[in-house]
């Protein structure tokens, strides 16, 4: 009998030995985990969800792009700022893909160890977005109003910088928690009169529409020009400790992102390929809406970060903090 335990036990530890042995290997790519390959298996999260607007970390995987550059990607669905924030610190992922604005706010609260190396929006993509009909035309109507939203979220973080600018009471807005993908449906059905959405959001939101109705948009960039919108993020020591790494995990991901813009169509059924729920058309037109957001100024490359103008944004946005608290300059994209 004591014999058999001892066998069973002994089982059990190899048992566990080997799932973590698997799981480590995975989780600790960025680190200098090995396919099996010769490639570097590293794990990245999107923003949220699998929409348009992500299709070109699929466009680098489909077209080799982080193969070329020594890496065995695992792309994972995000589930927005923070968690890819957390999950990030963690080391769960090795990257991932945040609003820069949220981002700023919750390292300003809590210490977290990630930095940006890069940005893939130039401008904001937050925004509330309603239908013609439901009472809002421009900011000033938002008061009174109800705002479906996921707790947490960029727009809803935002917002209260945004109502400053806009010289509206954001006490005066009532933000309703809602999930994501119902938010659509919410809006068409008028139980709330707008919802928080990134101006790509709006093929799918007027899809959803059975009434056929018109987006009304309210685009933070209007009132915050200084803000970019999703940057790429990764942790401090990887940052510190592996800069030729992230140079060419950035690099890899940007050239998704530039084809992507050439070729939102191309791009979109890339998507459907890893994705097979994709809708194609909604897909290709949110690329098409975002293209504008990553264009850099002249002579800048794509994802590039301008270290003053973090600066502005850490002035808007009142945290006590320095352009090196947020983001590695020496590691983004330079012309």
């Amino acid at each position: 009998m004591t014999l058999r335990r001892s066998v069973v036990a002994l089982t059990a530890v190899l048992g566990l030995a080997l799932v973590s042995a698997c799981n480590n290997g995975n989780d600790k790519g960025g680190e200098g985990g090995d396919s099996g390959s010769g490639l570097q298996k590293v794990s990245y999260l999107t923003s949220f969800g699998q929409f348009g607007r992500e299709a070109y970390a699929y466009v680098a995987l489909e077209k080799g792009y982080f193969k070329d550059a020594g890496f065995d990607v695992k792309i994972t669905p995000g589930s927005g700022t923070v968690d890819v924030m957390k999950q990030v610190a963690g080391g769960q992922a090795d990257y991932g893909i945040g609003d820069f604005t949220a981002f700023t706010i919750t390292l300003g609260k809590q210490k977290l160890p990630v930095t940006t190396v890069g940005m893939i929006h130039q401008s904001s993509l937050a925004a509330i977005v309603s239908l013609q009909g439901l009472g809002i035309e421009k900011a000033k109507d938002l008061e009174g109003k109800n705002i479906g939203d996921q707790p947490g979220s960029t727009n809803q973080v935002t917002f209260p910088v945004y109502a400053e600018r806009a010289h509206i009471d954001d006490k005066k807005v009532n933000f309703v928690p809602s999930p994501p993908p119902a938010l659509p449906q919410l809006l068409s059905s008028g139980k709330v009169q707008g919802i928080g959405q990134f101006v790509v959001g709006v093929p799918l939101v007027e899809k959803a529409d059975n009434q056929h109705r018109k987006a009304v948009v309210l685009p933070y960039r209007d009132l915050l020009p200084e803000l970019y919108g999703n940057a790429i993020l990764t942790r401090t020591d990887l940052a510190k400790d592996h800069p030729d790494q992230v140079k060419k995990f950035t690099g890899a991901l940007l050239k998704g992102l530039q084809d992507a813009i050439d070729d939102p169509a191309a791009a979109a059924e890339t998507l459907k390929k890893y994705v097979p729920t994709t809708d194609v058309e909604v897909a290709k037109q949110e690329l098409v809406l975002m293209a504008p957001y990553s264009k850099t100024a002249a002579g800048e490359p794509l994802g590039a970060v301008d270290p003053e103008r973090v600066q502005k944004i850490i002035d808007i946005l009142k945290v006590g903090m320095k352009p090196a608290d947020i983001v590695s300059v020496d590691l983004a994209p330079k012309g």
